[in-house]
């Protein structure tokens, strides 16, 4: 009887590629994997169920409560159709008189429900009680939280019962420093929550040891390399046609969230001193458009170029247009300092040589397998010399393309994988 396996994730699950692989590893190995995660009412096309193989379902959840929606579609209507409003605040008006004790508590909710914070609260407590109720719900034999913004979950459904299942803590990011986790809250969170747990995973030995550090034991390591690509396949979707790039032109790339911290001002004002090619920044984030008016300003719409974010299952198509591809996160936080960077791994695939960080998880692996040059991020200046270097010496940029299809036999998800079901068979005997 194969084991059942209680995933979740804080997010559409759509681009995240760590998910999709652990999933499929798991299905393929004969675990039955039922993945919650949130379903994205702005996009029509998602769908709030999927069988992405025998063994492998998503489950996304509403997103937002139905009496919210509610309430939000008539203040929407009401504000458009002025007549209807004022007919609503009269008939509301004469109830207050007739039944006071009723109407005005729920008046003073209605106005609370209209206030973002406590918008943003209820979406988020609903979300978090339906994820809790999905989960107890399938009675999995393992429950897997993925960072932890889904470790309460896993917890409470994992442990809460009679006969408690055993619990995974995936941790993608560092919880005590990183971007938009500044208070204290996560830490102490964190610390009470992993007394709870079975077992752990990281993504890389520098954040083991700070793990350990912190918190006294070293966690499983299983890194985020992506899927093997077996042939230097030359197919990809033409950017130069769909930017309307000069053929001439090199295209010097970098894909991913446009976030802040990814060192994208400091790539931006780096632009004027390059010798050559066009910087094609590929995906969506917070800082996009600042970025794009940063690019407006400086003249340079002819230089860099933006295209929106692209399925996982496309994304190779393309990295393979890149000459040079970039991995320059800032220091901004332990996170980011510590990264073993998807993308690093993704240009690799594709042969693309980088230039990279010098933190030290990627400085390691650009150094040793020999794929590019490692800088200094926060510096725009070094960022162009490393690129001019590349652009004008045509022997080394081969040199680091060889390298990189060399180190791909090695940095892939296939060969990583064992590391991860390894934590699972401990479970499945």
């Amino acid at each position: 009887m194969s084991r059942r396996v209680g995933m979740f994730v804080w997010n559409h699950f759509t681009n995240d590629a760590r998910v999709l692989r652990e999933c499929t590893a798991l299905s393929e190995a004969g675990y039955e994997v039922d993945l919650i995660c949130i379903h994205d009412p702005k996009d029509v096309n998602l769908p709030r169920f999927e069988q992405r193989n025998d063994h492998f379902k998503v489950y996304r959840l509403r997103r937002y409560p139905v009496l919210l929606e509610l309430v939000q579609k008539f203040y929407r209507y009401s504000l458009q159709n002025k007549l209807f409003g004022a007919f609503c605040l009269i008939i509301w008006a004469i109830l207050t008189l007739l039944a006071p004790v009723s109407v005005i508590p729920l008046t003073i909710v209605v106005i609370l429900l209209l206030k973002i914070r406590v918008r943003v609260l209820w979406v988020r407590c609903s979300l978090i009680f339906r994820m809790i109720l999905k989960g107890y719900s399938g009675n999995y034999d393992i429950y897997h939280s993925n960072d932890l913004n889904t470790l309460p979950q896993g917890w409470i459904s994992a442990k809460w019962r009679l006969k408690p299942k055993k619990l995974i803590y995936d941790s993608h990011e560092v919880q005590t420093s990183r971007t938009g986790y500044s208070s204290p809250i996560h830490g102490k969170m964190e610390a009470f929550l992993l007394k709870k747990i079975d077992e752990m995973m990281v993504e890389n030995d520098t954040r083991a040891k700070y793990n350990e550090d912190l918190y006294g034991f070293y966690p499983h390591v299983v890194h985020n390399y992506p899927f093997k690509q077996l042939s230097q396949s030359n197919e990809k979707v033409d950017l130069h046609e769909i930017l309307n790039i000069p053929r001439n032109e090199k295209i010097l790339l970098y894909q991913g969230g446009i976030q802040t911290g990814r060192g994208l001002d400091k790539l931006i004002k780096a632009v004027p001193m390059f010798k050559e090619g066009v910087l094609v920044l590929v995906g969506d984030g917070k800082i996009k458009k600042d970025l794009q008016e940063m690019v407006k300003e400086m003249n340079l719409e002819e230089k860099v170029k933006f295209h929106p974010k692209v399925p996982l299952e496309d994304l190779p198509k393309f990295t393979r247009n890149g000459y040079i591809g970039f991995q320059v996160l800032n220091n901004v936080c332990f996170n980011h300092y510590s990264a073993s960077s998807n993308k690093l791994f993704e240009y690799m695939m594709a042969g693309v040589p980088v230039v990279a960080c010098d933190f030290p998880e990627i400085k390691k692996v650009v150094d040793q397998e020999q794929t590019g040059i490692t800088v200094d991020s926060h510096n725009p200046m070094e960022i162009a010399d490393a690129v001019n270097k590349i652009l004008s010496n045509p022997t080394l940029r081969e040199k680091y393309s060889k390298n990189s299809f060399a180190a791909r036999n090695s940095y892939n998800w296939e060969e990583e994988k064992q590391e991860f079901l390894n934590v699972y068979r401990k479970y499945c005997h």
